[in-house]
Order: structure tokens, then sequence, then C-alpha cells
């Protein structure tokens, strides 16, 4: 009985740790391309390093972290080549999971998506960017979950993981995030009506928005460094 809650309580230990950390790389506190300190790291968050090294490897997994030989682990940082293709690939993957779901959503999942939904425009008119991305990662998740396809659910993750920070940036000017904004308005009207054609086009026109966005920061200069890396609070 006792092992069994000290393995529990190390699981618990490493899913926290990977939480905070997923948190500081899409919000830009570790700056892509930059080494992951384990000890900063094991200060800021007040971990071990065992649990810390265990958060990397699941990071590492999701593909915000890459292991490099002699380096250790580093913040994924993407080229414009990089980002042409990852996103491509999105646009694919995100119509899909929209036409999927249109056709297969329950109704209890319709709902869901829809409170989802009511909770990113409050952060919106609050202009909390960083609840906003939270609730709308979750939505693009439920939306994938909704199509009922195990296979193409593990895909999208795998890529969409590599490109959180990117998307992150793309909602820091006012007119795209509106736009943005009412794009997702235009994807509840077409979940609710089971327009499967709607929400393919709609998904995939939102995710190539933020591919000419990404592209326009990059080229621009604004992503690549990102501002001074922030302590964990």
């Amino acid at each position: 009985m006792t092992a069994d809650i000290i393995e529990i309580s190390r699981l618990a230990l490493h899913d926290q740790v990977a939480s905070r950390l997923r948190t500081m790389l899409v919000e830009g506190h570790i700056a892509p391309g930059a080494k992951l300190n384990e000890r900063e790291l094991c200060l800021q968050l007040r971990v071990s390093r065992t649990p810390l090294r265990e958060a990397i490897k699941l990071l590492a997994a999701e593909g915000l972290v890459d292991l490099l030989p002699n380096r250790g682990a580093v913040a994924v940082k993407l080229t414009e080549a990089d980002v042409l293709d990852t996103f491509e690939v999105l646009a694919m993957l995100e119509g899909m999971s929209g036409e999927l779901a249109a056709k297969r959503i329950t109704d209890e999942e319709l709902a869901e998506v829809r409170a989802l939904h009511y909770e990113m425009l409050a952060c919106f008119a609050r202009r909390d960017l960083s609840g906003y991305y939270r609730l709308n990662a979750r939505i693009h998740t439920a939306i994938n979950e909704a199509a009922g396809n195990p296979v193409l659910a593990s895909t999208y993750r795998s890529i969409n993981a590599r490109v959180q920070s990117l998307r992150f940036r793309t909602n820091q000017n006012e007119a795209k995030w509106k736009h943005a904004v009412d794009e997702h308005e235009q994807m509840i009207v077409a979940l609710a009506a089971r327009d499967a054609p709607a929400m393919r086009k709609v998904l995939a026109a939102h995710v190539l928005r933020k591919r000419d966005t990404v592209l326009e920061l990059l080229r621009a200069g604004e992503i690549y460094p990102y501002p001074q890396p922030q302590k964990a609070s």
C-alpha cells in the first residue's frame, strides 16, 4: 500500500512539473533553441532532478523538446522551412478532424466544446492570452477527439506540439486575435449544423492563417529571439 502511494505521488509530481514546463515553453519563458538548464529549473520549480528529468522526457516525446547529443534537452526551434512543412500537414489534419467531427460528434461532446468556447470568449474579453490559449488548445483537441479516429488524433498531437509556441504568438496582434475568435465562432456554427464541408474549410483556413502570421513574424524577426526568459512563479 505504501509503495503504491509513493508511486502515485511520484507520477503526479512529474506530471505537474511537465505541465509547468509546457507552459513555460509554449509562452516563451524558455526561448526556442535554449538548453534546459536542470539546475536552474530545479530551483525555479522547487523540485529535484528526478521528476524534472521525467518531465523533460515526456515533453520530448510530445515534441516540445529535442534531446540532442552532447547538448541535452533543448527547446524546439523551427526554421521557416519547418514552419511551412508542419503547417501544411496540420491544415490537412485539422481539416479532416473537423469534417469527421461534424459527422460523428455527440450532443454531449458538442455541449463540452460550446462550454469551452464560452470560457475562451471570457478570456478574450479580459485579454487573458494565457488562459485563452489553454482553452483554445482544449477546443482543438476536443474537435480532434470527436472525429473518433485515434490514429488521426495521435498524429495530430505529435505534429501540433512542435508549433504550440508559434501558435501562441499569433494572437498577440489584436486584429489577428479577433479574426481567430471569429473563426472559432464559425466552427461552433458548423459543428452544431453537422456541416462537414464547412468544418473542413474553416479549420484548414484557420491553420493556414496561423501559418501566414508565423511566417510574417519570423521574417520580421519578432519571434526569434524571444523576450528575456522570466522566472516561474
